[in-house]
């Protein structure tokens, strides 16, 4: 009774405290006392104080792209090294079981990072990477295999949300979509690394071991380097730490821009309680359509075909005449490429305007590819065509459709319920990411590519009436502006 009445006695004093401070906010923009102490115009904050804490945390992504690259050239070797070769079963193990951990680590990281904050989220991201990636690479059998991939898994599922989370807390609103795209490009990064690395294993036997110990120190660094950055302000504010949440704004802000950064935080936590937000309360009631935007944005970047056009592309290359590793290669330098694009054109031409070129482009590329699959063109010709295609579809998802559902759901998400709320939706993109993986050779062989291909530029279109009819334009609006437009109060 004693430990209950102190929680609530500590409950009320840190409600009744911020409750104070947003009060006072209140007054004084009511007074214009606000106006007179700090100078009207005073422009933007640098846009330098964020970015050390923005690639930190972008390291998860990193990771993240590494380990989703990791086994592209080194599973044939890692098959018969641990004595399973042949066996499509265990190879397929290999690759969904880090899926499966994924999706359980996506399933906990709002609770973890509502938790526990968002700098011991990233931490817990990178343990089991560090762990599951040495027990793979020190492993003499298939099951130590499965068990490292599985633990790695749960830290890619771990890191993105929280990264994308973070990222959009600790920007700026007039840099935030270019800062979104970092985690893209280090995504994209992470990959490009894992095949330049893995290129060796095809004349030596034992480098796939290599490739699994090299990332156990990016690994490592995230965990000492985020010791070391800001915790996002947004979750101090909900704690009720508003002494902390001041302390850490002036790293990020500066201090002359540190009272505007706290009257916006108080204008989006009025009212929210601390750790109130349940599973039902997700589903169901004012927040549902926000929840439902995302999970659908990323049901459509899954079924626009994206992993099975990476998953098809070697065999593509090979009917070319172009070595796999090389044609991967070229893949990996189109999507950086698409992905810088997307970071320079993110706060100029918006996040809508991204979303809809980009699935319109992917629906494009899919119809050449249809067109390929048809053999109504010469042999070469038909080549070109899927060659061409398959280089267009990557390049046009990694200019929207890749990397803006994280960001925008990063925005649009109220702050009560962003981090959970983005923990389902990338439960979604999970879910709908291994069946596509699971089958797609199945639906290939009994569809054939024609129909199959047309089906993924089918979702690529309805992706486009549906960004057009339901997602808003946040360029240059603060996370509170946005969470004030599309929450209606109750």
């Amino acid at each position: 009774m004693r430990g209950r009445h102190t929680e609530s006695y500590s409950m009320h004093k840190r409600s009744s405290s911020r409750e104070h401070i947003i009060n006072g906010f209140d007054r004084e923009d009511s007074l214009g006392i606000s106006q007179g102490s700090v100078p009207k115009d005073i422009g933007n904050p640098s846009w330098k104080r964020p970015l050390p804490h923005v690639l930190v945390a972008t390291l998860s992504s990193f990771l993240f792209g590494y380990h989703l690259g990791v086994v592209n050239d080194t599973l044939e070797s890692i098959s018969v090294d641990l004595g399973f070769s042949g066996s499509t079963m265990a190879e397929g193990l290999v690759v969904s079981t880090c899926l499966g951990g994924a999706l359980l680590g996506s399933l906990f990281s709002g609770w973890i990072s509502d938790g526990l904050g968002r700098r011991r989220a990233f931490q817990l991201c990178a343990l089991p990477m560090v762990i599951g990636a040495s027990l793979s690479a020190a492993t003499s059998n298939l099951e130590g295999m499965l068990l490292g991939r599985f633990l790695v898994g749960t830290g890619m599922g771990l890191g993105p949300p929280v990264a994308a989370l973070y990222v959009s807390e600790v920007s700026p609103a007039f840099v935030r979509g270019t800062y979104g795209s970092f985690t893209q490009i280090a995504t994209c990064l992470g990959i490009m690394l894992a095949l330049l690395i893995g290129i060796p294993a095809k004349n030596d036997p034992n480098w796939w071991r290599v490739c699994f110990w090299v990332s156990t120190a990016p690994a490592a660094l995230l965990a000492v380097l985020v010791e070391f950055s800001t915790e996002s302000p947004h979750w101090l504010f909900k704690r009720g730490r508003l002494a902390q949440t001041e302390s850490e704004l002036e790293r990020l802000v500066g201090a002359l821009h540190v009272k505007s950064a706290m009257s916006e935080l108080s204008k989006s936590e009025k009212g929210d309680e601390v750790d109130a937000v349940k599973l039902l309360d997700l589903l169901h009631g004012r927040h549902f359509k926000v929840v439902f935007i995302g999970s659908v944005l990323y049901a459509f970047q899954q079924l626009s075909g994206i992993n099975a056009v990476f998953y098809f592309s070697s065999t593509v290359f090979k009917s070319a005449g172009v070595p796999s590793d090389t044609g991967n290669i070229w893949v990996g330098i189109v999507n950086i490429l698409g992905s810088v694009v997307a970071m320079i054109l993110m706060d100029r031409l918006g996040r809508k305007l991204l979303l809809l070129g980009s699935f319109l482009g992917m629906a494009s590329a899919m119809g050449l590819q249809v067109l390929a699959a048809s053999q109504i063109f010469s042999d070469s010709g038909n080549l070109y065509l899927s060659v061409g295609g398959m280089l267009l579809f990557v390049l046009t998802f990694s200019l929207g459709a890749g990397p803006v559902p994280a960001l925008l759901l990063s925005e649009i998400l109220p702050s009560r319920i962003r981090a959970k709320a983005m923990a389902i939706c990338m439960s979604v993109h999970w879910v709908i990411n291994f069946f596509v993986g699971l089958f797609f050779l199945n639906l290939l062989e009994m569809l054939g590519p024609q129909i199959l291909y047309t089906i993924f530029a089918t979702f690529c279109l309805m992706g486009v009436v549906f960004v057009k009819n339901n997602v808003i334009e946040t360029k240059g609006k603060s996370l509170q502006e946005i969470e004030m437009a599309l929450t209606p109060v109750d």
